[in-house]
């Protein structure tokens, strides 16, 4: 009896140990993200929609095992603006974006994935944004698919993590 208890308990141990480890293994390297932004409170005059809004974006990043690490994944590179309260779980995570300076805020971030090469994330921000000597109230939302496409990220730099 002790010693099935004993087994089962060593089971139990490997199996955890296997699923933490899987959970964090996502791939570093060059990743391509493409995203779509769309505001639900322009700055512009007359809730005119800034150019590029509802059009797709794509950006490749460096992305480093550490920046996995500290936040499970890719996350917006935004001057002026740090990444709290991050919640990382198997297969998402979550964060608040608080923003200061020219654009001062909250957002907050969703990321999943089901495989360590492809994510899915969104953005949804409220803030103000400084136009001249006014401040503009602005809100958006984007919406983002990542795909892992090398380990080798060629000439793009590895961004440095928000703050």
């Amino acid at each position: 009896m002790r010693n099935t208890r004993f087994v089962m308990m060593v089971a139990v141990c490997l199996l955890t140990t296997a699923i933490c480890v899987w959970a964090e293994t996502r791939k570093a390297g060059l990743w391509e993200t493409t995203s779509t932004m769309t505001w639900q409170q322009s700055p512009l005059p007359g809730g005119i929609s800034p150019p590029g809004s509802g059009e797709p974006h794509t950006i490749q990043s460096c992305i480093t095992q550490q920046q996995f690490d500290k936040y499970g994944a890719i996350v917006p590179q935004v001057p002026g603006c740090q990444v709290t309260n991050v919640v990382v779980k198997a297969h998402s995570m979550t964060a608040d974006m608080v923003c200061t300076g020219r654009m001062a805020g909250k957002g907050t971030l969703e990321s999943s994935w089901n495989d360590d090469s492809h994510a899915t994330g969104s953005i949804h921000f409220v803030g103000s944004i400084q136009i001249g000597a006014d401040n503009k109230t602005i809100e958006w939302t984007s919406h983002s698919s990542s795909i892992f496409k090398s380990a080798d990220c060629g000439s793009v730099k590895p961004a440095p993590s928000p703050q």
